[in-house]
């Protein structure tokens, strides 16, 4: 889940924060649709361009999982991600 917005089809802001708010906001989204709530999620995998972002990420994903977070696994893809589309 990227940090698209379904209304307008845009990536959010430029900051890692926006982009994580955008992508935890689509996750619940559909988590709610499938008529579950956040508590029952149980593991959420964060792909990063850019390793320098996790700190801003992580500062995001507390906020929405502040209590009894679900396991979580992160990998940096690096720099190998900064030519690709996704970062356009």
């Amino acid at each position: 889940m990227v940090g698209i917005d379904a209304a307008t089809k845009q990536l959010a802001d430029a900051t890692i924060q926006d982009q994580t708010r955008q992508a935890l906001r689509n996750c619940v989204a559909i988590v709610e649709a499938g008529g579950g709530r956040l508590e029952d999620v149980v593991q959420v995998t964060v792909l990063l361009a850019d390793p320098a972002d996790f700190a801003g990420m992580n500062d995001e994903y507390a906020k929405v999982f502040a209590t009894e977070p679900p396991a979580r696994a992160v990998a940096a893809l690096g720099s190998s991600c900064r030519t690709c589309s996704c970062r356009s």
